[in-house]
């Protein structure tokens, strides 16, 4: 697998190495040893996996600490806008962004440590979107930040009309005004 740092440090995007042949194709998605000697130790306990139509944004999430989660994302099948917010005050990236296309056809994965606001924008008729994560979801400490917040200033790629967003997501607040 290739790992590449992304504009924000701890944030990376990995590519992995995918052999195809007439049958179709084999990859490792996942290969601890290898992940841990570049990223770190860390331990995911639970698999997600999501089914979402084009127009879905689900974000910008993410739990409060104790609670927080680092999560390693793929794209199965279809293709999102993927998208990592840091939310650590103390961090000189504090509300930066980084984003990256995901996609059954590229297979790349994404990254996201604790601290950071995690979302996604389907792109295609319908994505399946599966994740690793490092912590169990806590109702009481989930929260959101406003998916379009200007000074965070995300560029989705699509008319924002046809975005379709739970009521929880419309409702959230700026950064600024986030508990974080």
């Amino acid at each position: 697998m290739k790992y590449t740092e992304t504009c924000i440090p701890g944030v990376w995007l990995i590519e992995p190495k995918v052999f195809n042949d007439a049958r179709g194709y084999f990859m490792e998605a996942y290969k601890k040893e290898e992940f841990e000697q570049t990223i770190g130790a860390i331990n995911f306990i639970q698999d997600n996996e999501s089914c979402s139509t084009r127009g879905v944004l689900r974000g910008l999430h993410y739990q409060l600490s104790p609670y927080s989660q680092a999560k390693l994302v793929r794209v199965i099948k279809g293709c999102v806008l993927d998208v990592a917010v840091d939310i650590r005050p103390e961090s000189p990236t504090f509300g930066k962004h980084a984003i990256v296309e995901l996609s059954e056809q590229n297979k790349l994965q994404f990254f996201i440590p604790r601290g950071f606001a995690h979302g996604f924008l389907v792109l295609s008729e319908e994505a399946v979107f599966s994740y690793k994560v490092d912590n169990f979801y806590v109702p009481s400490a989930e929260r959101g930040i406003y998916f379009n917040d200007p000074e965070i200033g995300i560029k989705w790629d699509i008319n924002l009309s046809e975005l379709i967003l739970s009521e929880k997501d419309k409702k959230a607040p700026l950064l600024k005004d986030a508990e974080i």
